[in-house]
């Protein structure tokens, strides 16, 4: 009988249904003593709305569409372009001087290289029947591509 009733519970967890509240008895609903999550007056909303809550998964596939409708960059220009002074420091101790639209170009190939590395490593995460991106999927696609000394 425990068998069957806990088949019975599980069965409003199945996709698509969504698990029914049970009502609340009077003994349940008249205490004397305040519930520790409301605040303020009784009868009143509570102070803070409950957020919403996806599925896993989901937040992820709507920050993808996201970015793949934008076209904006996605690294930040003042972090990006203390990098690129600081690499070019250590190439020659003169203090060179960069255009903006240099750095804005530099930072468009490096985006899109970035992307198109990622894209690769998702394939082969996808090849090794995963859909978790490892370090290793990326140096795959390193090696692959054939930008083993960068």
């Amino acid at each position: 009988i425990f068998a069957a009733m806990r088949h019975d519970s599980s069965a409003s967890r199945r996709k698509g249904k969504t698990p029914q509240r049970r009502p609340q008895t009077p003994a349940q609903g008249t205490s004397s003593i305040a519930s520790p999550r409301r605040t303020g007056a009784p009868g009143a909303p509570p102070a803070s709305p409950k957020k919403r809550r996806f599925r896993p998964g989901t937040r992820a596939l709507m920050e993808i569409r996201k970015y793949q409708k934008s076209t904006d960059l996605l690294l930040r220009k003042g972090p990006f372009s203390r990098l690129v002074r600081e690499v070019c420091h250590g190439f020659s101790r003169e203090a060179l001087r960069w255009q903006v639209y240099a750095l804005m170009a530099l930072q468009e190939a490096a985006e899109a290289f970035l992307v198109m590395l990622f894209s690769d490593a998702n394939l082969c995460a996808i090849h090794a029947k995963r859909v978790t991106v490892f370090p290793r999927d990326i140096q795959l696609a390193r090696r692959i591509r054939g930008v083993e000394k960068l």
